[in-house]
């Protein structure tokens, strides 16, 4: 457990330029407690503790503003940057060193039962305010711009922007920051 939330700290300083220390990361960082509950929540949602496991995620939803649901599966390494808004569904399934910033939806489009919660491949990157709904499937190292739409399965490498996100293949050399905060990828 010591391990993973080292490595949980070691991501976070990666993907934040502003981070100063693993001491104010792994007390000061919303995102980080968000995931670390979640984890909590999601063995007890496992083994069967339901009611406990959501009351686990509603504590950690007032504490962090980062609402995810126990029954949701969560790579390693995840990182939300900011994290207020960011809501994440039970069937969603998350890879590993996925970014998440604030205001992200991974959400669902029915009411039906099964799988409903898109699918994010290992080092997604996901833009402020895109919502990426229903059992889809962004693929591996893709990029989802800042208020990206995403209704509909994407390959690995591709770039997602517009409403409804349309992809395109990732550049050599492009520069991802531009995608996920530019004002000029917001459609």
């Amino acid at each position: 457990m010591l391990d993973r939330i080292r490595e949980d700290v070691a991501a976070a300083r990666l993907r934040d330029p502003a981070a100063r220390g693993g001491l104010e990361i792994a007390l000061l960082y919303p995102g980080l407690h968000a995931v670390w509950a979640h984890r909590a929540a999601h063995a007890l949602w496992i083994h069967g503790a339901r009611f406990v496991a959501r009351a686990l995620s509603q504590g950690a939803r007032a504490l962090t503003g980062i609402e995810i649901h126990p029954g949701a599966t969560i790579g390693r390494r995840l990182f939300i940057d900011h994290g207020m808004g960011v809501v994440i569904g039970e069937t969603a399934e998350v890879g590993d060193d996925v970014l998440l910033y604030h205001g992200v939806t991974l959400g669902g489009r029915s009411t039906e039962k099964g799988k409903r919660h898109p699918t994010i491949g290992d080092g997604v990157a996901v833009g402020a305010g895109a919502k990426i709904l229903g059992p889809v499937t962004v693929g591996a190292y893709s990029l989802v711009g800042a208020n990206a739409v995403v209704t509909r399965d994407a390959p690995p490498y591709s770039v997602l922007t517009g409403v409804p996100a349309k992809a395109r293949p990732r550049r050599d050399g492009e520069d991802s920051r531009a995608l996920l905060t530019a004002p000029e990828y917001v459609i």
